[in-house]
């Protein structure tokens, strides 16, 4: 299952976002349905997150873009750790009460911010405090999740205030590869995907 998520997220990467520049931190993938929430809902809505964490430089960039919600955006995070890798449901990490910048009241668009986690303002106050009451505990508390599989992206909206999609990210052991095929486009991974038809049906 992972193996058919990194191509359907990395199918969604080349048709749909820039080439990111190459960065030091560890790169994460996911793609965001109504199918992925807890529980699971019917949305038509979908979107693709990327997310780079640099723990020596302390920085965390994240991209994403999302479309086709039913309702209108309320608010956006990263939630972390669940109890178990990819499933179930956690606190928010990330600042409250939704990105700085993240657009709301729409159905559609995309987001992409730097963070600097090494300041408190970046990181949720109760998941500060939970992770040894400083911003490079909580960067370190996040590190690990993602490592693990317990940290997703929700995207919060007027039909589903909960959550109305959401995905877990993954890790990418190689961003050279990934930055590689975006400058190259879809075509040798479309070819991949082709042979594979019904894995990428489950996108």
């Amino acid at each position: 299952m992972r193996i058919v998520l990194k191509l359907c997220v990395l199918a969604m990467a080349t048709a749909s976002l820039a080439a990111p520049t190459a960065e030091a931190g560890t790169i994460y993938l996911t793609s965001l349905d109504g199918a992925r929430e807890e529980p699971p809902n019917a949305s038509p809505g979908t979107g693709f997150a990327w997310l780079d964490l640099d723990t020596t430089a302390h920085t965390l960039h994240i991209r994403f873009q999302f479309s086709g919600l039913l309702g209108t955006t309320t608010a956006a995070h990263i939630h972390a750790p669940t109890a178990a890798p990819f499933s179930g449901t956690a606190g928010v990490a990330t600042q409250t009460p939704t990105f700085v910048g993240f657009p709301l009241g729409v159905t559609s668009g995309s987001y992409d911010r730097t963070f600097n986690t090494a300041l408190d303002s970046t990181w949720n106050a109760p998941y500060l405090a939970a992770n040894g009451g400083t911003a490079l505990g909580a960067e370190a508390a996040l590190a690990q999740a993602l490592a693990e599989g317990k940290a997703y992206l929700n995207i919060h909206s007027t039909f589903r205030p909960g959550g109305e999609i959401r995905g877990f990210f993954q890790p990418v052991p190689e961003p050279s590869s990934v930055i590689m095929a975006a400058s190259a486009g879809s075509v040798g991974l479309g070819a991949v995907l082709r042979g594979r038809r019904r894995e990428r049906a489950a996108c």
